[in-house]
């Protein structure tokens, strides 16, 4: 029996993947800042009410973890904020809590979490093709895929540290997918795949990803944005 952790669970592709995890028998904390009936009904899913911004939030994951699992054997860092503005707009307030949510929030989950870690575990981090290197980029979304890419260079860093631990660090950088976030960024645009089939994917590789790979961004899109 696996012990997983999801961040942003209130809707969207973290949503899906804690049905999909609890659906297969496995455990699931549940971490958002809003709790959906169904997750909270679910006998394999227990629901915590975070604000990954706040470390005193983190604590409540600390003594879940402490009291009830003893160990993780899996996170997915699939919280995450948007902002769309033009950049001479962007205040420092606002540049900064896309920060918080996107980047200090991951860094802040993980320094929780990793002492519950061990050998065959698997933090899988979701980013953005906005922030991969070389890619396409659009106006507006400043904050936003430049946090994208910052965490991306913070789990090849971790991969590093870790690995005499056999603690797998990856990133799967997305494209567009039918989410309320996708509808942010880019209104009334159609993603070729749906929340449901992303988490799917997602699944798949948090259980057998790092057996093949660790500190590697893998591009998942089928289109641009």
């Amino acid at each position: 029996m696996k012990n997983i952790i999801i961040t942003g669970t209130s809707r969207g592709i973290g949503y899906e993947l804690a049905l999909m995890f609890a659906d297969a028998g496995y455990k699931v904390l549940a971490v958002s800042r809003k709790a959906p009936k169904a997750l909270v009904e679910n006998e394999n899913i227990t629901c915590l009410r975070v604000d990954l911004t706040l470390e005193t939030d983190l604590v409540q994951v600390k003594n879940f973890i402490k009291t009830s699992w003893k160990k993780v054997d899996a996170i997915i860092h699939n919280a995450g904020a948007l902002l769309l503005k033009p950049f001479e707009q962007i205040t420092a307030d606002e540049f900064e809590y896309i920060y918080k949510v996107n980047v200090f929030g991951v860094a802040a989950l993980n320094r929780v979490v990793l002492p519950f870690m061990y050998k065959g575990a698997h933090v899988v981090t979701i980013s953005s093709m906005g922030g991969v290197q070389g890619t396409m980029k659009f106006s507006g979304l400043a904050a936003y895929s430049s946090s994208k890419g910052a965490v991306i260079t913070l789990s090849e860093l971790l991969a590093e540290e870790y690995k005499d631990k056999g603690i797998a660090f990856n990133v799967l950088a997305l494209g567009a997918v039918n989410t309320e976030m996708l509808q942010q960024a880019f209104p009334g645009y159609n993603a070729p795949l749906s929340a449901v089939e992303m988490a799917n994917y997602i699944y798949n590789f948090t259980l057998t990803g790092n057996r093949y790979f660790n500190g590697k961004v893998l591009q998942v899109s089928s289109s641009t944005p």
